[in-house]
């Protein structure tokens, strides 16, 4: 990323769409878009190696970019450990995924609608005990099998990878992961054991976003593709 977004409003791609910072987020957009031509993506996970890196932001400014693109989308907060994407758009968090999962509300009821057109909000919900188990569960499964057939697409916060197995429970449910990593903070070993984490139950990595990177004018990108 060619700069960091402000904690006060980190809806850059909202507040300033022309901005450098916005168009970072088009061109990953559209790179991820390329990046699966002959199997469309659905649902997309966006983590990182550890706390702190910037996924939620991340994750949030790309689901505006796509729904400025007129695509229905669903954003989804499955970080049920330390979830933050209510506070982002600014709705309650007393229904949400948790909720829906438990079966006490139905789907509709729980989905947001958010002040961005064509973007729907699914917050994490209240507390569990176990999250893990929670995500991992076959209604899990049913629940993306679900939203796929009424957004264009799903994208999916979640917590870092080192720090818990949520990540990797979830990837095995997504179509594709990108991966946020905060440049000259997370260790390159880090970095490396996520990558295995993901590898060990064989998800698709989309590339990684290489965050608060300092921008030169020498690179236009941030994001790396690693391949189908």
């Amino acid at each position: 990323m060619p700069a960091p977004t402000s904690k006060l409003n980190p809806l850059i791609t909202n507040l300033k769409p022309h901005s450098r910072v916005s168009e970072s987020y088009r061109i990953l957009r559209t790179n991820i878009q390329y990046s699966a031509v002959d199997s469309p993506l659905k649902t997309i996970l966006v983590s990182s190696s550890q706390p702190g890196e910037g996924k939620s932001t991340t994750v949030s400014n790309l689901a505006v970019a796509y729904a400025q693109e007129e695509k229905r989308i669903l954003l989804v907060d499955a970080d049920l450990r330390k979830p933050t994407l209510h506070q982002i758009f600014s709705v309650s968090n007393r229904s949400g995924l948790t909720n829906v999962l438990a079966n006490e509300h139905s789907l509709e009821d729980a989905v947001h609608s958010t002040e961005i057109p064509n973007l729907h909000l699914l917050t994490s919900g209240t507390h569990t005990p176990n999250p893990a188990e929670m995500l991992g569960s076959k209604r899990m499964n049913q629940l993306l099998d679900k939203v796929v057939q009424e957004y264009d697409l799903v994208l999916v916060d979640s917590p870092p990878i080192m720090a818990v197995t949520d990540a990797q429970i979830l990837s095995t449910l997504c179509d594709g992961v990108v991966l946020v990593l905060n440049y000259g903070k997370v260790k390159r070993d880090v970095a490396k054991k996520a990558l295995e984490h993901l590898a060990h139950v064989n998800a698709k990595v989309l590339g990684v976003v290489i965050n608060n990177r300092t921008y030169t004018g020498k690179d236009s990108g941030y994001y790396y593709h690693y391949g189908s």
